[in-house]
């Protein structure tokens, strides 16, 4: 961040609305006008692809193809893709969590009957729009395997490829040409979802743009093992003939676990990555910035050295530590690409090699106030941060703020209180101004901290399997006062962001935002 500013952190899951999970319709346009009238100048988004088993933004089924699940249903009959009156009758979704036993058969039915619509009514403009995208050299790396992956999990029930017949399995080029042939109405209507997602999304990239937010993506540097770009790029990956992985990715013992964690994802062949120039994670950047304007690079010490774990460990315990690309893949995508925006998840233990790379690289790591109070003079307690990085108060993966003061000793809360100089009432409000008045250019606050929220609504707690990814804000929380505190503090602390869409009674989508405050440029 070349400027100082401050920024929300809300899933596009986590959004109001009453299709029982939050989308890129009115309800994002909402959000987006209630940030502006606080002052933000950052919206982060966790990954935005589609998710697989378990419904997790960080084990997603592609690196390329957004999640169907975000398209507005609203949207879809406003712009032609479905008629007018198809949602007179919603279940009754909770508006507080994303039931995804419920939401998802709902949320494909609501998706194929617009692709049936669209095929038999849909304007010619649009059938136009689709070819264009689908033709696009955006498009190239990425959707036609994509396409076909999906065209064939559905065919084999939605079991891992893994589990494919061999010919599909090993990617024998004359049986990927019959399935694509036999499978194509399968593959345009996969086509078709991602032309819905990532014309719904860039037409909210530019909502943002007018209110003066920018869009902070988030990369996770692993990928499932069932997803389509490990399929479609085997060569890349640590696999033997079958597609089982030899060793797992994963992290040693740490804060979140004593015995580390066990994420299970495939091992790049990172010597193979740099003899092709490093074209597969160029193009997925590039892909990414499609939809962002900064970047999140998850688990960026795994770039410096990586925890890798012998396949069938059931702790990652046994790991050990392996050398990562280094600088070489960062210089590879600043000559592709330019100057990308990153924010380096610098978190997790931190050996000299992950400092050295940070510095050569330049890139702004992390510091979380939750870790900040476990001792005196700690390296997260904002008298030891820089402009070079970006505070929160906590991340998806940590507990809310109020939820993580219940749950400390007396001497780290003694500590907090003499530090932050508070009485404690109001916790989360005495650690955003500890953030907003960080040195750090950028302060990120989960929106779950603006509310006041406990651990009933924390986002992810990492090694546990279920129950995650599904809190949702209300309509009714986007409050004013809450608005009006946050804007303050940053015209306080030299974070304001002055929004550029005032003085417009709605916005595109033909929404009020929750909240409007007085012209902020007056």
């Amino acid at each position: 961040m070349k400027k100082r500013a401050a920024g929300l952190l809300l899933h596009p899951t986590s959004l109001p609305g009453r299709f029982g999970i939050g989308d890129l319709g009115p309800d994002a346009d909402a959000f987006l006008g209630w940030a502006a009238s606080a002052g933000q100048g950052v919206w982060q988004v966790l990954p935005v692809n589609a998710t697989g088993f378990g419904n997790s933004p960080y084990g997603t089924l592609s690196a390329f193809a957004g999640n169907p699940l975000l398209v507005s249903p609203e949207l879809l009959a406003r712009d032609g893709f479905l008629p007018a009156d198809s949602f007179e009758k919603v279940p009754p979704f909770p508006d507080w969590k994303v039931d995804f036993e419920q939401v998802l058969p709902w949320k494909h039915g609501v998706l194929r009957a617009s692709w049936e619509y669209f095929r038999a009514q849909g304007a010619r403009r649009l059938k136009d729009e689709l070819q264009e995208f689908c033709d696009s050299p955006d498009q190239a790396p990425w959707l036609d395997d994509w396409t076909l992956f999906s065209a064939l999990k559905a065919r084999y029930s939605g079991r891992s490829w893994t589990e494919w017949d061999e010919p599909y399995r090993r990617r024998d080029p004359a049986a990927l040409a019959r399935a694509g042939k036999d499978l194509a109405a399968e593959r345009a209507y996969h086509a078709y979802l991602q032309y819905l997602f990532y014309r719904q999304w860039e037409r909210l990239k530019g909502a943002a743009h007018e209110r003066g937010v920018r869009i902070l993506g988030d990369i996770p540097i692993y990928l499932a093992l069932d997803s389509a770009d490990v399929w479609a790029n085997q060569r890349f990956f640590e696999l033997d003939v079958d597609g089982r992985p030899a060793a797992v990715a994963g992290v040693p013992p740490d804060y979140f676990s004593e015995t580390g964690q066990l994420w299970g994802n495939p091992l790049y062949r990172w010597d193979a990555l740099e003899a092709d120039g490093y074209r597969w994670w160029i193009e997925r950047i590039r892909a990414n910035l499609r939809l962002t304007d900064l970047l999140r690079l998850d688990h960026f010490r795994g770039f410096a050295g990586y925890w890798a774990v012998p396949f069938g460990e059931e702790t990652a315990v046994g790991g050990a530590w392996r050398t990562g690309p280094g600088a070489k893949l960062f210089r590879a995508v600043a000559e592709a690409l330019g100057d990308v925006e990153f924010v380096a998840e610098d978190l997790g233990e931190i050996t000299p090699d992950v400092t050295e790379l940070l510095e050569e690289t330049g890139l702004p790591g992390m510091r979380i106030l939750q870790f900040a109070f476990g001792g005196d003079d700690e390296e997260y307690q904002p008298h030891n941060h820089v402009p070079n990085c970006v505070v929160y108060t906590g991340t998806h993966d940590n507990d809310t703020t109020r939820g993580w003061w219940e749950s400390i000793g007396d001497d780290e809360r003694r500590r907090t209180l003499d530090y932050v100089g508070g009485s404690g009432d109001r916790i989360e409000w005495e650690l955003i101004r500890a953030a907003y008045t960080s040195v750090a250019s950028l302060a990120m606050v989960p929106v779950q901290d603006v509310i006041g929220h406990g651990s009933w609504a924390r986002m992810n707690t990492p090694g546990k399997g279920a129950d995650n990814w599904a809190w949702r804000v209300k309509r009714e929380e986007l409050t004013d006062e809450r608005a009006g505190r946050l804007r303050s503090l940053a015209r306080l602390t030299g974070r304001f962001v002055p929004a550029e869409a005032k003085g417009k009674e709605k916005d595109e989508a033909g929404v009020v935002p929750f909240a409007t405050g007085p012209d902020e440029a007056s």
